[in-house]
């Protein structure tokens, strides 16, 4: 398992709850701060693409099943 530098958001100041990023050998990785064991990978193009999709507001209406 690569060895992460992770970051936050400067806009989530001492807070536990927030997500935490990191980039190395052209992935993405991601944890939140406060369950940091569970880590989501992926690659920068299909995150631009979920950023760019969540932001034209695709998933503004999501039901639950």
């Amino acid at each position: 398992m690569p060895t992460y530098q992770w970051r936050k958001s400067s806009y989530s100041a001492d807070a536990s709850n927030c997500v935490n990023v990191a980039a190395a050998n052209g992935v993405i990785a991601m944890r939140e701060s406060d369950e940091p064991e569970a880590i989501l990978t992926t690659t920068p193009a299909a995150l631009r693409a979920f950023i760019r999709t969540a932001k034209a507001g695709a998933f503004d209406r999501i039901q639950e099943g």
